[in-house]
């Protein structure tokens, strides 16, 4: 049997105790333990751009220990250039099939990093598995950075790359008909963004939106900061160290943009599926969001995976909860643009 088979069969061999990482979670933090990389918060913005990444350590495991299994998962992918709020973006296609003429469902999907670090490539894991196992095209889009670009340069970006994608879902083989939106963790603050700027401006609505452990909230003291404010991979001095440099100053933390849970209106936005991480700072605010979107009368499915970190869902190939998440998401997509349903 190999790794896959056992991931989504949800090999109970691999879990361990409430509030550890599983067995495979916690070999992925151990390899990237391994590979050298210095506290990002002592770092500058150039030099955390360089440090070994968690993606880096899902390779490593692969190339070590999981040599069967083929990490394309059997998707195409194409980079271009797409229009962004104030110049050119780069962005990468995904699709099970690059040249066909069949149009499929279309997802665009933000990656993570604290709205600082991390690229396409760091995030390759997430719009690929989406890509797969919900048989769509995802456009994963590479924002504006700070602090080069402080906020809110990322969400102008995220507005625009959503503009673009429906006017030119058919150019890359979406259905235009049928737009999701996703992202992880910062790029999950931008997805959410994305529905409520369409909203207010009057835009097609996502048919979906995938919000994966999402920094939605500014109270850096709730339940899950305190829990894991030393956490790996993600941990409080880090998130500190994200608003220090996106920020113009720690107030604007309080923008509806930023503070979603606090401060968003939330009504009328589309059907959502939330995935949070127990062992994340970000769990709380997460689990709060999925919360508030059901009180304002979304349609909401939420699920927090134990045993999981923040930045778990890209790794599905190593990690059980990974694939069962970007599963998870695939049915709740596949609902969402009524196409078969996988079974989960």
């Amino acid at each position: 049997m190999s790794i896959l088979d056992k991931i989504l069969g949800h090999d109970d061999q691999l879990r361990t105790t409430p509030g550890k990482p599983d067995l495979m979670m916690q070999k992925v933090l151990d390899t990237l333990a391994e590979l050298g990389g210095k506290p990002i918060e002592t770092l500058s913005p150039e030099e955390a751009r360089r440090q070994p990444t968690p993606t880096d350590a899902v390779k490593k495991i692969l190339r070590e220990t999981i040599k069967d299994e083929d990490p394309t998962l059997g998707i195409q992918t194409r980079d271009i250039t797409i229009d962004g709020a104030a110049g050119p973006l780069q962005a990468r296609i995904y699709s099970p099939d690059l040249d066909s003429t069949d149009l499929k469902p279309l997802v665009v999907y933000f990656h993570g990093g604290g709205f600082v670090i991390a690229d396409l490539d760091v995030y390759d894991g997430g719009p690929r598995g989406l890509s797969r196992f919900a048989d769509v095209v995802v456009l994963s889009v590479h924002y504006r950075q700070a602090p080069e670009n402080k906020f809110p340069a990322a969400h102008d970006d995220a507005t625009a790359a959503w503009k673009w994608a429906l006017a030119n879902a058919q150019s890359i083989g979406g259905d235009p008909r049928k737009i999701a939106v996703a992202g992880e963790s910062a790029g999950g603050n931008l997805a959410i963004n994305v529905s409520i700027a369409a909203r207010d401006q009057g835009l097609q609505a996502p048919a979906h939106q995938v919000l994966v452990y999402p920094l939605v909230g500014n109270d850096l003291n709730n339940e899950s900061y305190v829990e894991n404010a030393n956490a790996k991979p993600l941990n409080k001095a880090m998130i500190e160290w994200f608003v220090k440099h996106t920020f113009a100053s720690e107030a604007e933390t309080a923008d509806p943009r930023v503070n979603v849970v606090g401060a968003a209106n939330l009504a009328g936005l589309p059907s959502s599926t939330v995935i949070t991480a127990e062992i994340d700072p970000l769990r709380t605010e997460g689990q709060q969001l999925a919360e508030k979107l059901e009180a304002a009368g979304v349609d909401v499915r939420a699920k927090t995976f134990n045993g999981s970190t923040h930045e778990f869902f890209g790794m599905g190939l190593v990690v059980p909860d990974a694939a069962a998440a970007q599963t998870f998401a695939a049915h709740e997509l596949k609902r969402a643009f009524g196409t078969a349903i996988l079974p989960i």
